[in-house]
């Protein structure tokens, strides 16, 4: 277990961050354990006091020490190949999973026996091993999530003669194959009676003690594999979050619709509001943005004739990292022609109504915690419920009622009279809004701090200002506004969605607009896009456009307070890597960011 961090050197061994002197300490330490230990212990009398010795001498060994003992036997087993230990096939004839589900019915085998004449193979990995002398030995075998327990006794096994050398090779956190019969155990757990077990690869690292398990969160999200190993819950928080994607992506598969695929990099970073990264086409000479958003080109395939698309990818944006934010996540955009606003919040409430029901068997609530300290006495929980139609706060009408004032009319919320108002509404409500203060930053700082904040089961924000929203199409009865919404819970947002902006002309305006505000200083406004605009004015038809934040859907499906715990790999900062030992190798940095 990694304790608090309090330096700014890693540990090699542990992956504590501690300070220069630490270190310097504990290699000097290491080094004299590892001149002791590469002496070897004195010979046992008797083989199994040998194995027994063994076992007690490596959980006495620290990591480094372990992994230097662990890594000689295995460098001699590819010198002896007796066995192999990285063969390059074993057949399984079942699953973990179909094991347990074919054998583990009551009744189908006694406690204390076997079903004679079966013989299955499976495979796994092992989490632990407890001895009973020298000829029963029990071993955990997981895999898929589910647990068989390997019964292994010296008289079945194919060759009992080597029974204690063959099972002297195995460790836990060691993936292995096992050929032999189902069995209960006399106390009645499901078990496989081996007549052969075979290496298939070794792990060559200490595991966290199965009591303790991996619970610091640093070593979890930069080790993303060993916390699958360990902990349970990771395995099935990314199986909701399949679960999830694969069900939009059914829910708009069967309204008709085709999912494409659209470029990650161009010479426009369009489609969205953000800070884009820049990367460099070596071929070409030319500097290009990843995507911030695929919307521009899923618009322009409406354009071309296809009705109904829409995509599930990666988008980068190049902001801060936060529990709700990373600057690579998961979005789903879709466009459907002949579609307006109010179609699209019908569709949005469908579909997540329809999720959360699939998630949980059939009800629309769910319990979040927002402080992330559910099980803890105390711990403040809310209920979210799905239920439809959800609650909707009108943007301008909700900040009238919040702050009592009178907003200017909707057509002037543009000028600088207004820019003028806002600061000073903002400054008088101790609302903080960082430069450039644009009406529409200003705005959107003042819902973040009022209306947000009441959307805790999910609600939709409409009748936005159209200077907020540079591709939202005009409200047909409200002017200076768009028909736009965005979907919010628990004070967060989700979703975004609006009538598209078809217009060639007030587009270009637009566009103009936004090239304005990066003139003062907006990083994230957008520049001209030609060829979209090209695209326009061959006539895009009256289309709802829809986007949702796949990472933070699954954050509040899950009960999760932190992006990082939906995220495989979520960025990093890197970490300053001690220097090595002398005799030792250079550790190469990892490909995480």
């Amino acid at each position: 277990m990694a304790t608090e961090s309090t330096g700014t050197h890693k540990d090699p061994v542990t992956g504590e961050l501690i300070s220069k002197q630490e270190l310097k300490r504990r290699e000097k330490q290491r080094a004299k354990e590892a001149s002791k230990a590469a002496k070897g212990p004195a010979p046992q009398a008797k083989p199994k006091d040998e194995a027994k010795a063994t076992g007690t001498n490596e959980e006495e060994l620290n990591p480094n020490q372990y992994y230097e003992l662990r890594s000689r036997q295995i460098l001699n087993l590819k010198q002896t190949q007796s066995p192999n230990p990285y063969p390059h096939k074993f057949h399984v004839s079942r699953s973990l999973q179909s094991y347990v589900a074919t054998y583990g019915a009551e009744g189908k085998i006694l406690p204390g026996t076997k079903l004679e004449n079966v013989t299955e193979s499976l495979a796994g990995r092992i989490h632990n091993i407890r001895v009973s002398g020298a000829k029963l030995k029990f071993y955990d075998l997981h895999g898929e999530g589910f647990k068989v327990q390997i019964m292994a006794t010296q008289q079945d096994a194919a060759d009992p003669e080597a029974f204690v050398a063959t099972h002297d090779i195995f460790r836990r956190g060691d993936i292995v194959g096992v050929t032999g019969t189902p069995s209960r155990t006399k106390k009645g757990e499901l078990s496989i009676s081996p007549s052969s077990i075979q290496l298939l690869s070794p792990n060559l690292h200490q595991l966290p003690s199965s009591h303790f398990g991996l619970k610091d969160q640093e070593t979890r999200y930069r080790k993303r594999y060993l916390d699958l190993i360990l902990n349970e819950n990771t395995r099935k928080l990314f199986i909701t979050r399949s679960k999830i994607v694969n069900y939009v992506r059914r829910f708009l598969d069967n309204l008709g619709f085709m999912e494409v695929e659209t470029p990650m990099t161009s010479l426009l970073a369009g489609g969205a509001t953000a800070k884009p990264f820049i990367t460099h086409h070596n071929d070409l000479n030319l500097d290009l943005y990843l995507r911030i958003a695929p919307e521009l080109y899923l618009k322009q395939l409406v354009v071309g004739g296809l009705d109904r698309v829409y995509e599930i990818g990666r988008v980068f944006r190049n902001e801060g990292i936060d529990l709700t934010h990373n600057p690579e996540f998961t979005i789903c955009e879709f466009y459907m022609a002949y579609a307006d606003m109010e179609d699209l919040m019908e569709i949005t409430e469908a579909m997540v109504e329809g999720m959360v029901k699939t998630l949980t068997g059939g009800s629309t609530k769910i319990i979040y915690h927002p402080e992330g300290n559910k099980g803890q006495e105390g711990a403040r929980q809310l209920e979210l419920d799905f239920q439809r139609p959800w609650k909707r706060y009108d943007m301008i009408g909700t900040l009238e009622e919040k702050l009592g004032v009178t907003f200017p009319p909707g057509d002037t919320l543009h000028t600088d009279e207004t820019n003028k108002w806002l600061r000073e509404l903002c400054v008088k409500h101790n609302v903080d809004c960082s430069e450039p203060r644009t009406n529409a930053r200003l705005l959107d700082k003042l819902v973040g701090e009022y209306i947000e904040p009441l959307c805790i089961s999910p609600a939709f924000i409409v009748g936005h200002p159209q200077v907020m929203s540079p591709l939202a199409k005009w409200h047909r009865s409200r002017p200076g506004l768009c028909e736009r919404f965005e979907g919010f819970m628990c004070g967060k947002e989700f979703c975004n969605a609006y009538t598209e902006l078809n217009d060639p002309f007030e587009q270009r305006l637009r566009f103009e607009e936004q090239v304005r505000q990066k003139e003062q200083g907006d990083d994230e406004a957008q520049g001209i896009d030609e060829t979209f605009i090209d695209a326009l004015e061959h006539g895009l038809p009256p289309t709802g456009g829809w986007g949702i934040g796949i990472d933070r859907l699954v954050m509040f499906l899950t009960d999760s307070t932190n992006i990082k715990e939906v995220l495989l790999f979520p960025a990093m900062k890197p970490l300053e890597v001690a220097p090595p030992q002398l005799g030792q190798a250079p550790l190469a940095p990892s490909g995480q960011i």
